[in-house]
């Protein structure tokens, strides 16, 4: 399997631009980040070369959307705020060469505003696959479980699936992340196996809490031989909270994989 790791949750306790090495060594190939553009491009492109890494994903910026607000994406008054997004992640997109370009839909706190938000996301969506599929770019989008994020506008799978018949472009897939998934019930292995052409790129936490796979309740096993049998032949991106200060220790599930036993 083609392992990413998650630089915005991972590796936390070391400074940003510290991370790439610490991924390296832990035997990562590539790693993905959610909001680059805190930090000059420069300064990635040089860690990335430093740490023998490729970076294979990137998320449009979000607006308000950590901080409790509704987002960017999907909000009909922010189009043109929508729009300054993609100028910026498309320069580090391509600078920095990712496979993917994830877009996060968003809130919606009111109910009677949904379909008028539903239609502004995929809008942008849309807008957003017309720049990055030119250079070879896929753009995603993910469903976040509502316990995590109240209101989300996009919290199933099969919601998903919707959004992808409806907007009907090549280049946009979607991004699977198996913790919020679990959260909200669905059958994860069956999801990916049935979908996996439409899957662009596959995150992973175990539930509950979010940490590595074996904190939780999720039969990892069970995942990861769906992916291996599946069609799939992307990225999957560990993307969950370390239980422990050193994101290093928690490293045990990485090193059962090459054990792994499917049937």
């Amino acid at each position: 399997m083609k392992l990413t790791a998650n630089l915005s949750l991972l590796y936390t306790e070391l400074p940003f631009l510290s991370r790439f090495a610490a991924a390296r060594k832990d035997g990562f190939d590539a790693v993905e980040i959610q909001f680059p553009y805190d930090t000059p491009i420069a300064d990635i492109q040089r860690a990335l070369v430093e740490s023998n890494l490729r970076c294979v994903l990137i998320n449009v910026s979000a607006g308000d959307l950590m901080a409790g607000g509704e987002g960017l994406a999907a909000i009909p008054g922010k189009t043109a705020e929508f729009a300054a997004a993609l100028v910026e992640c498309q320069a580090y997109a391509r600078a920095l060469k990712v496979k993917c370009v994830n877009v996060l839909p968003g809130r919606c706190f009111d109910a009677n505003k949904r379909a008028r938000y539903l239609a502004t996301f995929q809008n942008n969506l849309l807008e957003t696959a017309r720049h990055l599929a030119p250079f070879g770019i896929i753009t995603t989008f993910e469903a976040i479980n509502t316990q995590d994020m109240p209101d989300f506008l996009i919290s199933t799978g099969e919601q998903m699936l919707r959004v992808l018949e409806e907007v009907n472009h090549p280049s946009i897939k979607m991004q699977f992340d198996i913790y919020h998934m679990a959260v909200m019930g669905e059958n994860i292995p069956t999801f990916i196996k049935h979908y996996a052409t439409d899957i662009g790129h596959i995150q992973f936490a175990d539930t509950p809490g979010r940490h590595e796979p074996g904190t939780g309740n999720l039969d990892f096993n069970e995942i990861f031989c769906a992916i291996e049998e599946s069609e799939y032949d992307g990225w999957i991106g560990a993307e969950y909270r370390p239980s422990r200060p050193n994101t290093s220790v928690t490293m045990a599930w990485k090193k059962k994989l090459p054990a792994l036993e499917c049937v």
